[in-house]
């Protein structure tokens, strides 16, 4: 396997979860770098190095992870020999492509021997959705199991890792500047973000918030298509000032509402994490699988309506869905 963007954060988080596949398969770390040059890093205690991003680096794959920026995974495709490996993109830069298909395996309806999905040919794209999307879904098609559900709202608290590690370093330097009284400079979020709620990011931020939005709610509804009777919920994206793990306020209404005792023990059965007394927060979930729900309540005003709180390791989230879709190309 290869790993384009072998010095960013996803990457990282993807070697970390390919370490614990026995036995473990060999990994060469491909460098994002747009003038094709070789990078040493070090890593813990160990010099990594990493190969250009050119046609030889990927001689040899089985599967490549598109982990860098949208410009490597767009110049990953244009070397990616015909039949080569399967790209597996995480940055959703080839979404637009003809071949491309949307993942999430983690939120997809399972299989059955009849239905049984086939092998991921040669050569395919699969481009991973938001870890945000597939949170929700995952979400959402379990509460369905127990509930129809009438209708859902819900706000994301989007951390500054989704930014990738220059999202981090800047809100690090924020939250300094700000306690030292100093003038705050942005080129990630172009606006102050420690200590702050964001809606939107400055004029001048690389990427506009509203763009993000835009793409999770289109990755949510190809993924919800696959449940004809799960509505479209309505979202609101906001940057949150923390580094690591998305945070999830649900507002659910039922044409029945089970209650909060039912909706615990189904969502329970249904393998997600929930703490019905001591809610879970997004530092809680920084390096584990899976969702945790918490602080379940019905809602006072909608007697068919719940609330919900829920977080998500988005890194994590990320690799693990590109490294199930990894197992189906081998």
């Amino acid at each position: 396997m290869a790993v384009v963007g072998g010095e960013t954060l996803l990457a990282r988080e993807l070697r970390e979860a390919l370490a614990e596949v026995k036995p473990a398969p060999r990994v060469e770390l491909i460098s994002a770098a747009e003038d094709g040059s070789t990078i040493l890093t070090a890593e813990e205690e160990e010099t990594a190095v990493m190969s250009p991003l050119i046609r030889e680096s990927l001689d040899g794959a089985q599967v490549v992870f598109l982990a860098g920026t949208p410009a490597s995974s767009r110049r990953a495709l244009k070397v990616n020999p015909k039949g080569g490996p399967v790209l597996i993109d995480l940055t959703a830069a080839l979404e637009e492509q003809p071949a491309a298909r949307l993942r999430a395996p983690a939120a997809e309806p399972e299989t059955t021997a009849e239905t049984g999905r086939t092998r991921v040919a040669g050569g395919a794209i699969q481009v991973i959705a938001h870890p945000a999307a597939i949170a929700m879904a995952m979400l959402l098609s379990r509460l369905a199991r127990y509930g129809r559900i009438r209708q859902s709202m819900i706000h994301i608290f989007e951390p500054a890792s989704e930014r990738g590690k220059k999202g981090l370093d800047e809100l690090h330097r924020q939250t300094v500047a700000v306690l030292a009284f100093h003038k705050v400079k942005g080129d990630v979020f172009d606006s102050q973000l420690a200590f702050n709620l964001l809606a939107r990011y400055g004029e001048e931020a690389p990427e506009p918030l509203e763009g993000v939005e835009q793409r999770v709610e289109r990755h949510l509804a190809s993924l919800l298509s696959s449940y004809p009777d799960l509505p479209m919920p309505s979202l609101r994206l906001i940057q949150a000032p923390v580094f690591h793990g998305h945070s999830f306020s649900v507002w659910v209404e039922f044409e029945n509402n089970p209650g909060v005792e039912a909706i615990t023990k189904s969502l329970a059965a249904a393998g997600i994490d929930v703490r019905p007394d001591d809610p879970p927060s997004n530092v809680g979930i920084t390096g584990q699988s899976g969702l945790s729900v918490g602080a379940i309540a019905p809602d006072r005003n909608q007697p068919r309506a719940c609330w919900l709180w829920m977080v998500a390791d988005n890194l994590r989230l990320s690799a693990e869905n590109a490294l199930a879709v990894a197992k189906e190309s081998l």
